[in-house]
């Protein structure tokens, strides 16, 4: 008997969510309903605890405006009317639009936007890739997370992943950069919590003091975008002290020479005024680090949201190298584990369909410009697992390229979102516990399998059904639109070149639920490093023929100050606006729950007193956040939790009943200094009492 036929009980689940930690869950049933979800306490490293959040899945699930049906709009687009109809006659309609389009203008007038609303492989990297590969639509960078990160990362270190949490677990000293992990990851917190009973410390560096920051023997401040100043004014202290691990330098990295003399010329001085660290704080958190041993780097998702995001990353990066500490159990840095677990992708998204291989791409960080301005124009759009009115940067211009009338726009979503406002046609979309999928974490080793557990809500359709019925309507009849979901996940299991997936089967999956990497692989990691030396490049040459500084550097942003670089008297935006995620939310997902909606309260904008004196703002004034961009209402709460002359706002939200609520109606869509990577926290803003 299948989990869905299944009236009563207790069933494994997976979380779905754009989190590191993919945790295990339960599903509790009665008479064929989910009542309750709790975590799985045998899944070894997420261990039975989750967050609020998905403790709340089940108001998202059976939330009463849920969308059932297919609809067409009726209205204007934006004021979200629409009228039921079948799939029928929204696939018949989507179909011959698409093929009235392909005959007149190309298939390249036809673009897909996604991003990882739904984490399982098979809604985002699946049927769905299939099926624009085959009609040779335009193709979609994915660059709105952490793609300067990962690329920065990849530049010193090749392969991808770093230390697991299992290892980490041994380290002394954490010091988590750039990332609120109690809100983000937090079963990390654990992990930190028992090694300190021992004696570990933790430092958190940020913009902002958060949950993350509350918690650690010593938080850090600095100024937005100057943490690759902060890394090497450590390298300054280490060298000049003597710190460096000498043998590891020689054995394992290229550059470390060039690096040792290009970092004198920052003192902790010079890294003081740029940062607003302290020089003796510098100082003293690089002999820290040099001292202690095993050392863990995390690095957190935020500080590569800058113009120097890439950069900043691929200079802390660096410093494992320099201690030696990747020889260490616990050492090292994690940025993300994903590629541990790489599967085939090949084998799920079929490249080989695509009859236009070198399709033209654009960034989904750019979609409002990619929708009013390029040539030759896009004249339909297809989203799913994405709210693009509300994630995307700079929304005004995303705003104004979906009210286009000549734009036929498709949302598959289970809400109608601020994005599905604009639809002509929106389908019914399943929930993860509706559907059969595949799970890797960017954080810990084990792969899980998600199976239905309740059927699908009204006429809700999964990704892979969506797009194999798109398919059949267009005429594709490749026998890629035919294989079934678990067929779907054995190709994505065979990746021969991936020694870390040996022993991760399908059929292990299914008697197990969640199945772990090969880790002891990891035994390898220095010896199969991707760099074009094959070791740990602290001067790339790579980078310098790409144009970008060889060796670790810090670069000024492009919008916003540093400590040396502030504000001109009289400057139209003379604040940096930083906006996180906040601890109920993630992304624009439970923005429409209402018991999370109440424990965030609403918007808000954190201030420094400093600044709210100068601006005659109160706590709990009602103020405006501007730019030339756009402009943000909500609530001001005067705070000392970051350096003066920076604002905080967490949280993304759906428009509401007070007005304008999208803080990415400020941020820019200019891209980072590597792949293509979101800038929202590049952005400089004033702010005033309505």
């Amino acid at each position: 008997m299948s989990l869905i036929e299944q009236e009563n009980g207790i069933f494994p689940a997976v979380c779905p969510l754009d989190c590191p930690d993919t945790c295990g869950l339960l599903l509790h049933k009665e008479h064929g309903r989910i009542v309750k979800v709790t975590g799985n306490p045998e899944h070894p490293i997420t261990g039975g605890a989750i967050c609020n959040k998905v403790r709340n899945m089940t108001e998202r699930v059976y939330h009463p405006e849920r969308v059932l049906y297919p609809l067409k709009r009726i209205g204007a687009k934006g004021e979200g009317n629409f009228k039921r109809i079948s799939w029928e006659e929204a696939v018949t309609e989507i179909a011959s639009r698409y093929k009235r389009l392909i005959a007149e203008h190309g298939p390249e007038t036809i673009l897909p936007y996604s991003f990882y609303g739904n984490m399982g492989i098979l809604s985002v990297d699946g049927m769905d890739r299939r099926f624009f590969n085959r009609m040779g639509s335009t193709k979609l960078q994915q660059g709105i997370c952490n793609a300067a990160g990962n690329a920065g990362f990849k530049y010193t270190m090749g392969f991808g992943g770093g230390t697991i949490p299992e290892d980490a677990a041994e380290a002394e000293l954490f010091i988590v950069w750039g990332g609120n992990i109690v809100s983000t990851n937090m079963h990390m917190i654990p992990i930190i919590e028992k090694a300190r009973k021992r004696g570990a410390k933790l430092v958190v560096i940020d913009v902002h003091r958060n949950r993350t920051g509350d918690r650690a023997d010593w938080f850090i401040p600095l100024y937005p975008g100057t943490d690759a100043a902060l890394a090497l004014g450590m390298m300054h202290v280490l060298f000049d002290r003597g710190l460096v691990n000498e043998k590891f330098l020689a054995r394992y990295t290229v550059g470390h020479e060039e690096l040792r003399e290009h970092v004198r010329e920052y003192t902790p001085e010079l890294v003081a005024s740029i940062t607003g660290v302290p020089a003796e704080d510098i100082v003293k958190l690089a002999m820290m680090y040099g001292e202690t041993s095993p050392a863990y780097i995390h690095i957190g998702n935020g500080l590569q949201h800058h113009d120097n995001g890439g950069m900043t990353v691929r200079t802390i990066t660096c410093l494992p190298a320099l201690t030696g500490q990747w020889l260490v159990k616990g050492g090292g840095v994690f940025k993300s584990n994903g590629p541990y677990a790489k599967v085939n992708s090949d084998a799920l998204e079929r490249p080989d369909l695509r009859p236009n291989p070198d399709a033209r791409t654009v960034s989904m960080n750019q979609l409002g410009d990619v929708l009013l301005q390029l040539a030759p124009p896009i004249h339909a759009l297809f989203v799913y697992c994405a709210n693009p009115a509300v994630v995307a940067p700079d929304t005004g211009r995303v705003e104004q390229g979906l009210l286009r009338e000549d734009l036929f726009t498709v949302v598959h979503d289970l809400f109608i979102t601020d994005t599905a406002k604009y639809a002509d046609i929106v389908l019914p979309a399943t929930s993860t516990f509706e559907n059969t999928d595949l799970y890797t974490s960017y954080w810990h080793t084990y792969v899980q399998l998600q199976e239905p557990v309740i059927p699908a809500i009204g006429e809700s359709k999964s990704n892979v059904e969506t797009f194999k019925l798109l398919a059949k309507a267009m005429g594709f009849d490749d026998e890629a639109f035919q294989e079934t979901e678990s067929e779907m996940i054995q190709a994505a299991l065979r990746k021969e070149d991936n020694p870390y997936l040996k022993g991760v089967t399908y059929e292990a999956l299914k008697d197990h639920r969640f199945v772990q990497l090969n880790v002891k692989e990891r035994v390898h990691y220095l010896d199969r490093l991707t760099t074009p030396s094959g070791k740990i490049e602290l001067f790339s040459a790579k980078m310098a023929e790409a144009g970008q500084p060889p060796l670790p550097t810090y670069v000024p942003l492009h919008e916003g100050y540093d400590g040396l670089r502030r504000p001109d008297q009289g400057a139209a935006y003379p604040l940096m606006f930083i906006s996180p995620p906040n601890h109920s939310f993630l992304n624009s997902t439970f923005a429409n729950v209402p018991k999370l909606m109440s424990l965030e309260k609403g918007p808000a904008l954190q201030i420094h007193p400093d600044d709210a004196q100068l601006r005659g703002i109160n706590d709990g004034d009602e103020v405006i956040v501007w730019n030339d961009r756009g402009s943000y209402v909500v609530k001001a709460v005067v705070v000392d939790k970051m350096l003066p002359g920076t604002v905080v706002s967490q949280g993304l939200w759906w428009e509401g009943d007070q007005g304008r609520q999208r803080a990415n109606a400020l941020t820019p869509s200019r891209l980072a200094d590597m792949a293509g990577g979101a800038t929202f926290f590049s952005t400089v803003v004033d702010v005033k009492r309505t």
